[in-house]
């Protein structure tokens, strides 16, 4: 997710611990091999809760079961929310529709997002028309209900809640979206740094849990950024120097930066001019920020 925002919350229901925050794709558009497109799946007590569905989505999450976290199974992918409709946040969201269900998910995706959801999913299944009606109806074994989705237009606040967690949103500057709930780490540029007139996008916070085990999700760029995208960036992200700011204030026990601004630069033959690099990126966090903070790769879980 993309930018920064001040932090809604996942909170924790009653019982037994275990919350895992597991990167499926930590990239942005840039087609960088090493990062697949945004996602980030909150697990708590077995249950997969995914945020965002870039490209390769499903294949990540199989391979975190394959890793040992079943929650990730793809059958088990039944509930999603998706930020905002950029492409690299939606990418993979026919893959998250379908592949789970030709695996064998006898229920329909329920999926929260910004208005323009329903739009979204109604075009993948007009699109994937023929494919539905062969499997249902040739001689493929298809559950009748797994391909389906019940959409959830939503408009901040209260937008899920569960016998393991609560999901609350609220609006944050990225540009001209309608942007909701991303439940592992603020996500666009925080009110306090508003600088232009924008559409709403949605951000929230992590699992409650005890202070010392808290950990805050943030993208950020650094101070100068790509050129020929600093002035978006500027507008609508969070500067290295203005989540200094912010971190300083929350005070998270562990700073994990995710869908920066430039990965891939830190390759040699990137475009990206000479500033961008992971490397850059944490020196410059911790001119601004004293805590613990660093960079999270796809895969990391924490």
């Amino acid at each position: 997710m993309q930018g920064g925002s001040a932090p809604a919350t996942v909170g924790r229901a009653p019982g037994p611990r275990g919350t895992q925050v597991v990167f499926l794709g930590t990239g942005t558009p840039l087609p960088d091999p090493d990062r697949s497109g945004p996602a980030t799946a909150i697990v708590v007590d077995g249950a997969a809760y995914l945020f965002d569905a870039g490209a390769g989505v499903v294949r990540r999450a199989s391979l975190g079961a394959r890793k040992g976290i079943a929650a990730l199974n793809s059958v088990n992918l039944k509930t999603a929310f998706l930020t905002h409709l950029h492409s690299d946040h939606t990418m993979g969201l026919p893959d998250l529709m379908f592949t789970p269900w030709t695996m064998g998910r006898t229920e329909p995706l329920e999926l929260y997002g910004p208005v323009g959801t329903r739009a979204m999913t109604d075009g993948i299944q007009k699109a994937w028309a023929l494919d539905i009606d062969r499997r249902l109806h040739d001689l493929q074994p298809a559950t009748p209900r797994g391909w389906q989705v019940n959409v959830h237009e939503i408009q901040g606040g209260l937008v899920y809640r569960d016998e393991r967690v609560t999901v609350t949103a609220i609006p944050v500057l990225h540009g001209a979206w309608e942007r909701l709930p991303i439940a592992s780490r603020p996500t666009t540029r925080p009110s306090s740094y508003r600088r232009r007139p924008a559409g709403r996008a949605f951000g929230c916070g992590l699992p409650k849990v005890r202070p010392a085990d808290l950990r805050g999700l943030h993208d950020a760029l650094d101070r100068e950024g790509y050129p020929p995208w600093r002035e978006y960036r500027r507008a609508y992200h969070t500067s290295t120097k203005e989540l200094g700011e912010i971190a300083t204030a929350s005070r998270p026990g562990l700073l994990i930066l995710y869908h920066r601004a430039n990965p891939g630069c830190d390759q040699v033959g990137t475009n990206c001019g000479a500033s961008g690099s992971e490397a850059e990126a944490l020196a410059e966090m911790h001119q601004f920020y004293a805590g613990r903070v660093v960079e999270a790769h796809d895969l990391d879980v924490f």
